[in-house]
């Protein structure tokens, strides 16, 4: 049988945490997207590190994220992030 109460304890502790990181890594990308007014190309590479994060929690669900959590990242990144070019001295300019 194939069933979740013959599956192994440990295995599905794993997945759990698996899981809530996923939770995490998307729930933050998403509001740092949307609070953050980020300059495209730091959103951008936000998304990136969120995709690279995501592969590494779960490996053979690409096509996953690309159908499910790339679309969302991509609406969130056209919406939110400002045009403006990421320059040295912006990092450390307060975003009033």
């Amino acid at each position: 049988m194939n069933s979740v109460a013959d599956a192994d304890p440990a295995a599905l502790a794993d997945e759990k945490r698996r899981l809530r990181q996923l939770r995490m890594v998307v729930d933050l990308t998403c509001n740092v997207l949307m609070q953050g007014r980020l300059p495209h190309d730091e959103a951008e590479d936000l998304v990136a590190a969120a995709r690279r994060r995501v592969l590494a929690l779960f490996p053979d669900k690409e096509e996953t994220y690309e159908l499910i959590l790339a679309p969302r990242f991509a609406l969130l990144v056209r919406e939110f992030a400002s045009s403006e070019k990421r320059t040295a001295s912006a990092r450390f300019r307060p975003r009033f």
